[in-house]
């Protein structure tokens, strides 16, 4: 059962890590990064899955989050 758990975080946070990488922009206006979630339906569940993620990653490296871009 252990194992299963472990399993589950590492597949969770790995796959926010990738997502993460994949899709980082800075923005020119104020030159901070952002994680852009795509604006649909499944972007947007991602979003909420990964929001406990994308909390910490702002506290640790300054790296919104955001759906769909990032206008003016």
């Amino acid at each position: 059962m252990m194992r299963v758990l472990i399993f589950l975080l590492v597949l969770y946070v790995g796959g926010y890590v990738g997502f993460r990488l994949a899709s980082v922009e800075t923005w020119e206006r104020d030159g901070h990064q952002y994680v852009i979630f795509p604006k649909d339906q499944v972007g947007t569940a991602l979003y909420y899955l990964w929001r406990p993620l994308s909390y910490l990653d702002d506290a640790l490296t300054g790296t919104g989050a955001h759906i769909g871009p990032h206008l003016p």
